[in-house]
């Protein structure tokens, strides 16, 4: 019983699947594309039509909204599709920011977007910390040789709890605690880059080297970046 089968009309929707399922596999998403060149992590398409950078600070409030509120958006709508390429510059205000940095750095250039993220998103735990520290905690954040004093604040703010679940060994992360030529460089592109771009404050944005006036959330500049560049 049943209905005889017409083989070719069966195979037309076939096709028809087969080929958006081709098409989709070509679409490629340029989050997965990062490298570091002159002191900042790249990421996204090469050859996108403009670059955007932005100014951050670990230990600013500010830079945590922003990273909360408007990085998934800008990652889908603007550096997947190969829009826009994002490039992130570091402005070191103080010795937490820098502790910060130095593990965001850790490891290959690919895992900086995920490490950034993981201590943006538990800023608001980390800083309430930060501002609960004794009088002893932080006379040890300020003495001793690198490794003592960033180790000694990765450990009172609660950051390797952050980064092992990201793959990292304690030892494997305190070697990048340990790493005062990167620490030295990390202070010296801070230095270098807010003057080369006038940086006040943080986050500041830029789109192809232009510091932007008065852009310092993820809703003012997305009007800036749907408006003609």
């Amino acid at each position: 019983g049943g209905y005889p089968l017409n083989l070719k009309r069966l195979a037309a929707p076939f096709a028809i699947v087969a080929c958006l399922a081709l098409t989709g596999a070509t679409k490629r998403d340029w989050n997965g594309t990062v490298v570091r060149a002159d002191g900042a992590h790249a990421i996204g398409n090469p050859a996108a039509p403009n670059t955007l950078t932005e100014f951050v600070s670990y230990t600013c409030p500010h830079c945590g909204d922003f990273a909360r509120t408007g990085d998934e958006a800008l990652k889908i709508a603007y550096i997947a599709p190969g829009k826009v390429r994002l490039e992130i510059r570091h402005i070191v205000r103080d010795p937490v920011d820098l502790t910060a940095a130095l593990l965001t750095w850790c490891g290959e250039p690919g895992k900086f977007p995920r490490n950034h993220a993981a201590i943006m998103h538990a800023q608001p735990r980390w800083l309430a910390a930060a501002r609960a520290t004794t009088t002893t905690q932080r006379h040890r954040w300020a003495t001793g040789d690198l490794p003592t004093r960033t180790r000694a604040i990765a450990a009172d703010l609660g950051f390797y709890a952050i980064m092992e679940p990201r793959g990292y060994s304690r030892a494997a992360l305190d070697r990048c605690l340990s790493d005062t030529a990167m620490a030295t460089r990390l202070s010296e592109n801070s230095s270098r880059d807010t003057a080369r771009f006038n940086v006040e404050g943080t986050p500041s944005f830029a789109i192809d080297g232009k510091l932007l006036d008065d852009v310092h959330d993820w809703t003012t500049l997305q009007r800036r970046l749907g408006a003609p560049l």
